[in-house]
């Protein structure tokens, strides 16, 4: 594998990401909300996760700029990325899949919001960000370039780490104990792990 397919690949990642997220993101517009709560906050975190995995990215993707910051590819890297990749790929169209119209791209309930705690989401509290995990480490090893390939690591941990959290409180004031005793028996991202 070249730099050049590593990269485009890489695209073509992002790609598919738009196209498996648009219908949900279409369809979530539709469905009333009951209670929003990430407000300014939240719509920041959006942007630096979108920086991160997208906007740099992109930007580098079309200039090659910072040129600065590019070192050696490895075609081992590139292989790495695209496992990581479609691995991401998978795991993101699933999660939409069995969220159905409880998916909201902001801290958001709906009318009618169920608790999902089957298939996927038996195992971690939030499959669709480990999807944006693998999908930032795929980035990682596909753009051989310290600010392009390393930006989405940065931009999705930024929203990680500041908005699981208060998603969580979110649960928790909606579900009660249903989502404590859920909390109890699985992990945010990583089965088993964390």
């Amino acid at each position: 594998m070249s730099r050049l397919v590593a990269e485009w690949i890489w695209l073509a990642g992002g790609a598919l990401w738009f196209a498996i997220r648009f219908p949900h993101q279409r369809r979530a517009r539709k469905i009333k909300v009951a209670r929003s709560v990430g407000g300014r906050r939240d719509q920041l975190l959006l942007a630096s996760s979108l920086t991160g995995l997208a906007i740099i990215p992109l930007f580098y993707f079309l200039t090659g700029q910072p040129r600065f910051a590019d070192y050696t590819f490895r075609p081992l890297w590139g292989w790495i990325g695209v496992v990581l990749l479609l691995a991401a790929l998978a795991l993101f169209y699933e999660t939409h899949r069995q969220l159905g119209r409880n998916w909201s791209v902001t801290l958001d309930t709906r009318k009618k919001h169920a608790l999902v705690d089957t298939g996927l989401y038996a195992h971690v509290r939030h499959p669709m960000y480990s999807a944006f995990w693998l999908l930032a480490f795929a980035q990682a090893a596909l753009l051989a370039n310290w600010v392009a390939g390393f930006s989405g690591i940065v931009g999705w941990g930024i929203l990680f780490f500041l908005r699981v959290g208060q998603e969580e409180e979110l649960m928790i004031e909606t579900f009660g104990d249903d989502y404590r005793d859920y909390m109890r028996r699985t992990k945010r991202v990583v089965p088993m792990i964390y």
